[in-house]
């Protein structure tokens, strides 16, 4: 009976205490309301779009199959002929990448349309493909729905197929082509416009040059009604949004500063001041966050060209740190080719794109049982505001502090020395972006020490630096528009980018070999050998001045894993080599073709119609036994000036050049404009005499990325 009497007492004492402490809990709540917004705020279609952080554009249309960019309009519907059309594998390919989404390129500024528009001719209705009853966006709509991917839309305003362009019966046009888009084929979750407006085109058999007033012809406010009216979750992608705003720049990368708001009025579909985009304004009006586009490739349409000039991993990863760890969007643009499939070098990239980004957000350090996090202000004291809010997971959870702090530290204690690279932050972006600058910290020997400092966070910022080992770790806001809200951090240790290094020459013969990443070890080999074993490890350049293969690879210190190895074939130096002889007036810069950078270009002044494109004298400084060339053509986006047919000519006192050594063509340069390597019986020499007899498409210039000889 006692003992039934002491277990009833203390039920009740549990059950009062319980009571005291929600009391007092609930009490803290009631003294510590929600921060107040500040400055302009998200709304429900942006809150849904930021969700998505990566996404696809796809460029397929007429200029896939006309290998160019921009199309006149004069093209004729019977080109579009896939033959393996394919939008599953787009969204097959995208859904394994990660992606969220495809944003389609429905109409180019070409006029062709990727669906059986009753407003036109100009479709694929009058395509062969599918004898005229094929319907690319109802195809790839379908493709995402079942992969469970969001459905986008670009209709591009210009139009150079269209008599009507320029009139206002066009925007009748446009606003009916928009109505057939948005009613006919599900949800769609961002409609994308940009800035290319008026100029020359066929227009209808006109063939002239049309300007139209990007501020006032296409009347958007009304036309952006109709998207309200007809997808009223759908974000509008333009310079000037309404929703998402271009980045500023096609590169792939958002300012290290970037703020989601915008003074929106100041800009317009097209505006010239678009380099302002790329910051946003600390002072914006609306909530206009940058979106960053940028395409696998150097052009945004299929280019068989550049089948070798995908991007390389280090390259996609920088973007998807200088676009998401920025505070901004990831969209990366397919261009599927002429056979309707995204080609297997893209395909190949994403995947291996993917695997980093997994390997690089694999193990939150911070969510680690031992992990304690304290702060030095906690909004009323309330436990609804706790530090540990920001390790918690939960998006709508956050810690803050008081109204009248607006700087402030949050300390993160790992328990034991950790090691770490990566840092990333978010705000609690539906109260506003508040925060203008922090820094990070880690303690040493019980002081502390500085590892970054930076600006803006909003919705996610990532911060990359050399590995750093240390027990705590502290975040610094030092400045912000009101109180921090912080709703998630997270740590990280990435494992290196064990890609194969880069291995140049300059024109002295230095060679210089580079890692893909920071803290990483370099073995090279001079005799064509796999750097193991007995490898050299690489501290500084090396002479190279004879013909050498120099193999060289990457590896981790720390767990002791090694790149696929690098390589490169040297011929003698280019030291002692000069520029003699170029047609008048192409002096400038000729020194760009035999400096040992595959980057640079060197092209010819265009002349008139009647010159062929033009010649080179080189002077070796010395004589050599030669038995061959090379030629680089342009490696970037344009490759106008690639030599198709040469002839070669060596002389040892530049007098009598005799025959030529080697003439020719360098077959399917067009379509691969890689390293050409022609070889030929030894002749001795000083003096080369490259002359381009014909270019790719006719044109009377010729352009040269390096030349080099071959002696060995």
């Amino acid at each position: 009976m006692n003992t039934s009497i002491h277990l009833f007492r203390q039920a009740i004492l549990i059950s009062l205490k319980m009571v005291f402490i929600t009391g007092l809990f609930l009490s803290s709540c009631s003294q510590a309301p929600p921060p107040k917004p500040v400055g302009p705020l998200p709304s429900e279609r942006q809150l849904a779009w930021h969700e998505l952080q990566y996404y696809a554009f796809v460029h397929f249309n007429m200029n896939t199959f006309t290998d160019m960019e921009w199309g006149y309009g004069s093209e004729s519907p019977k080109l579009f002929n896939p033959t393996q059309l394919d939008c599953r594998q787009w969204a097959r390919v995208c859904k394994e990448a990660g992606m969220k989404g495809i944003i389609l390129t429905a109409k180019h500024h070409d006029g062709f349309c990727l669906w059986p528009s009753k407003f036109t001719e100009h479709s694929v209705k009058n395509s062969p493909w599918k004898n005229g009853k094929g319907d690319v966006v109802r195809e790839l709509s379908v493709a995402c729905k079942e992969y469970g991917l969001k459905f986008g839309i670009y209709l591009s305003p210009w139009d150079r197929n269209h008599a009507d362009y320029g009139t206002p019966e066009y925007i009748t046009y446009y606003r009916n082509q928009l109505r057939e888009l948005l009613t006919n084929y599900g949800e769609i979750y961002e409609f994308w416009l940009d800035g290319a407006n008026g100029g020359t085109g066929w227009y209808g058999g006109a063939d002239e040059n049309r300007h139209v007033d990007r501020k006032t012809y296409y009347d958007w406010k009304n036309t952006m009604k109709i998207i309200r009216k007809l997808q009223p979750k759908a974000v509008i992608f333009s310079d000037a949004g309404p929703d998402i705003r271009w980045v500023g720049n096609e590169s792939g990368w958002a300012g290290k500063t970037n703020w989601s708001i915008l003074r929106r009025d100041e800009f317009y579909i097209g505006s010239p001041n678009y380099k302002q985009l790329t910051n946003g304004h600390e002072d914006g009006t609306h909530w206009l966050p940058a979106e960053v586009d940028v395409s696998i490739r150097p052009g945004w349409y299929y280019h068989k060209s550049e089948d070798h000039k995908v991007k390389s991993l280090k390259q996609l990863i920088d973007i998807y740190y200088h676009s998401i760890g920025r505070n901004g969007s990831f969209l990366l643009n397919l261009p599927v080719d002429a056979r309707g499939l995204v080609h297997e070098n893209d395909a190949k990239q994403l995947k291996k794109l993917s695997a980093q980004i997994k390997e690089d957000f694999a193990v939150d350090l911070s969510r680690k049982k031992d992990v304690t996090i304290t702060a030095d202000n906690i909004r009323g004291n309330s436990i609804v505001y706790y530090p540990e809010r920001a390790l918690d997971g939960k998006k709508d959870s956050y810690w803050a502090t008081d109204d009248e702090v607006t700087s402030a530290s949050l300390t993160i204690d790992f328990g034991q020395p950790t090691t770490f690279n990566r840092f990333l932050i978010q705000e609690y972006i539906t109260l506003g972006q508040r925060i203008i600058a922090f820094s990070l910290e880690i303690q040493q020997d019980g002081e502390w020490e500085e590892i970054a400092s930076e600006t803006t966070i909003g919705v996610k910022r990532i911060l990359r630096f050399e590995s750093v080992t240390a027990q705590k770790l502290r975040l610094n806001i030092t400045q912000s528009k009101a109180c921090p809200v912080i709703s998630n951090i997270s740590v990280f240790n990435a494992p290196k980018l064990l890609e194969p290094p880069f291995i140049r020459r300059n024109k002295e013969g230095l060679v210089s070999i580079d890692a893909q990443d920071q803290g990483l070890d370099l073995y090279f080999t001079k005799d064509g050998t796999e750097p193991k074993g007995k490898a050299t490890q690489y501290r500084e350049p090396f002479l190279i001045d004879k013909p050498t293969i120099i193999k060289a690879i990457a590896i981790d210190p720390a767990s002791g894993k090694s790149s696929q190895s690098a390589r490169s074939n040297f011929d003698i130096s280019k030291a002692l080599w000069k520029i003699v002889s170029v047609r008048p007036g192409d002096e400038k810069k000729a020194w760009t073709l035999i400096d040992d950078n595959p980057v640079t270009t060197w092209t010819s002044r265009e002349k008139d119609k009647n010159n062929m494109p033009g010649e080179i004298i080189i002077d070796l400084g010395e004589t050599h036994l030669i038995n061959g060339f090379t030629y680089l053509p342009p490696q970037g986006r344009y490759i106008n000036g690639t030599v198709s047919r040469y002839e070669l000519y060596i002389s040892k006192y530049r007098k009598n050049w005799g025959s030529a050594v080697s003439k020719g063509e360098f077959s399917n340069i067009k379509n691969n404009p890689v390293l050409q390597e022609k070889q030929f019986e030894p002749v001795e020499g000083r003096y080369i005499r490259f002359k381009a007899l014909s270019e790719i498409s006719n044109q009377p210039f010729m352009s040269i990325a390096e030349f080099s000889i071959l002696t060995r």
